[in-house]
C-alpha cells in the first residue's frame, strides 16, 4: 500500500527518477520544468530540504511498496496558516484515484500536523484532471490565476477551508457518520 512520506534526503534518487520518467507526461498538462531543473537537480533538491527545515514549505512523496515515487504532494509558501498545494502523479498511477485520495490525506495533515486553516491551488485550464481532483477533494474555484504563475497559461485558483478537514464522504467512509 502506498505511503505518504515527508520528503528527506534519501528520497533524492527516486524523485529524480520520477521526474525524468514522467517529464513528457507532465509537460502535456502543465508547463515543463525545463532542462535547467534536471541539470541542477541536486542543488534544487537540497534547497527544497532547506525550505522545509525553515518551515516555509512541507514536501511529501507518495512511495510505492517497491520504493518508487508515485507522486509528489507539496505545501508551499506556508504563512498565516495558509499554504499553496501542488502535486503531480506518475502517468502509470493516473486515473485510479491516487491523486484525489492523497490530496485528501494531505488536507488532513495540513490541518492536524501543520495547523493550517486554508489551502489554495492553481490549475491551468487545460489540466482537466487536476481540476477534477481539486473539486473532488473539497476545493472550490475562487477566481482566475495569474498566467505568470502558471508558465504563461490561463488558469483558476481553487481554495479549501481546513477548519473542517474531513469532507462528508470522508467521514462516511471512515464510519463517523451514518448515511
Amino acid at each position: 500500500m502506498p505511503e505518504l512520506q515527508r520528503l528527506h534526503a534519501g528520497h533524492a534518487p527516486a524523485v529524480l527518477d520520477f521526474e525524468l520518467a514522467n517529464r513528457a507526461y507532465f509537460a502535456a498538462s502543465v508547463p515543463d520544468r525545463g532542462d535547467d531543473f534536471f541539470d541542477r537537480f541536486a542543488d534544487r533538491f537540497h534547497a527544497l530540504l532547506a525550505e522545509q527545515e525553515a518551515g516555509v514549505c512541507a514536501f511529501h512523496v507518495l512511495i510505492a511498496e517497491d520504493g518508487a515515487v508515485l507522486g509528489r504532494f507539496n505545501l508551499v509558501d506556508i504563512e498565516d496558516r495558509t499554504a499553496e498545494l501542488g502535486y503531480r502523479v506518475a502517468q502509470f498511477a493516473a486515473g485510479r484515484g491516487v491523486a484525489t485520495t492523497t490530496v485528501r490525506e494531505l488536507c488532513r495533515l495540513a490541518a492536524d500536523r501543520y495547523r493550517l486553516r486554508t489551502l489554495r491551488a492553481a490549475a491551468v485550464r487545460r489540466n482537466t484532471a487536476s481540476r477534477k481532483v481539486l473539486t473532488k477533494a473539497g476545493f472550490v474555484p475562487v477566481g482566475p490565476a495569474d498566467p505568470n504563475r502558471l508558465g504563461g497559461e490561463p488558469g483558476t485558483w481553487y481554495q479549501r477551508d481546513l477548519m473542517h478537514a474531513h469532507l462528508p464522504e470522508d467521514l462516511l467512509r471512515e464510519g463517523h457518520v451514518r448515511p
